[in-house]
């Protein structure tokens, strides 16, 4: 047997290694995405986010399934001391999963893991257009890396999902983030489906985006939060907060920014 053969062998060997790792990874997503949600789980969700107890029937099977799915493929680590609980990885893994539930083809696909904190934690490095700088060492309560991972401080991410009703939730607004990151550069510009036009999109996200930061400057009370006006990406960031804790207020206040939110995610809050 010559070198060629023997290298060609290898290849073929290869690739037939990896073809039959890759069916059975979609295998087992697709078991998990069936599989119902363990009791445990489903009483930890029910005792901490009542936001899942919102969301409509028909969407509940495919967040179950979703969050099976993030229980399994995602890294949990606990820094500063903290051991990661399944109470934590069940509450990060729910919320994540709410805003892609919606999607059959939406997922964090270059997510890896999820770093917690127990809670505010320094940290030296910065985004700048969805990049990491290392400057300095702000406190942060969380922080979403380009292509990953997601960082959390635990006390704020477990408040943020009990208290549903106030347009504030840290674990929203950090995965909101990685969606927005998924085009290669934090925004507020998402992948959006192909039935979604782009510039619709960034016309009415632009004009709100303005309108906050005048409402902020001159003080008038607004349905989003006043961190939306910092940046593009934190608006959207924002703006997911409170499509999913006050529909009805946004859709009211901002019912453009509203519609094509709705379009997105594919479902209505406000109906819930």
């Amino acid at each position: 047997m010559n070198g060629a053969t023997v290298l060609l062998l290898i290849i073929v060997g290869a690739a037939l290694f990896y073809a039959t790792r890759l069916m059975q990874r979609r295998r087992r997503r697709a078991a998990l995405m069936q599989t119902p949600l363990d009791e445990r789980h489903r009483a930890i969700i029910t005792r901490r986010i009542p936001l899942y107890q919102k969301v409509p029937l028909y969407l509940r099977g495919r967040l179950d399934g979703l969050i099976n799915r993030f229980l399994d493929e995602i890294q949990f680590v606990g820094r500063d001391g903290f051991e990661v609980s399944e109470d934590a990885r069940v509450v990060i893994a729910a919320q994540a999963c709410l805003l892609i539930m919606g999607q059959s083809h939406r997922w964090f696909p270059t997510l890896k893991s999820v770093i917690l904190y127990p809670a505010a934690f320094k940290s030296k490095a910065k985004k700048f257009d969805g990049y990491i700088q290392h400057d300095g060492t702000p406190v942060h309560t969380g922080e979403s890396w380009m292509r990953g991972p997601v960082v959390l401080a635990w006390d704020h991410a477990a408040f943020g999902a009990l208290v549903d009703d106030d347009g504030r939730n840290l674990v929203l607004h950090e995965f909101a983030h990685q969606l927005d990151e998924a085009t290669g550069v934090a925004d507020g510009a998402p992948l959006l489906g192909e039935d979604q036009n782009a510039a619709g999109w960034g016309r009415v996200f632009q004009e709100s985006y303005d309108r906050l930061r005048r409402d902020v400057e001159t003080g008038r009370p607004t349905v989003f939060d006043a961190y939306g006006a910092s940046a593009p990406a934190e608006f959207f960031a924002v703006a997911v907060e409170t499509f999913f804790e006050k529909p009805r207020d946004m859709h009211a206040e901002e019912p453009q920014v509203y519609k094509e939110m709705t379009h997105y995610f594919g479902f209505d809050p406000a109906k819930w």
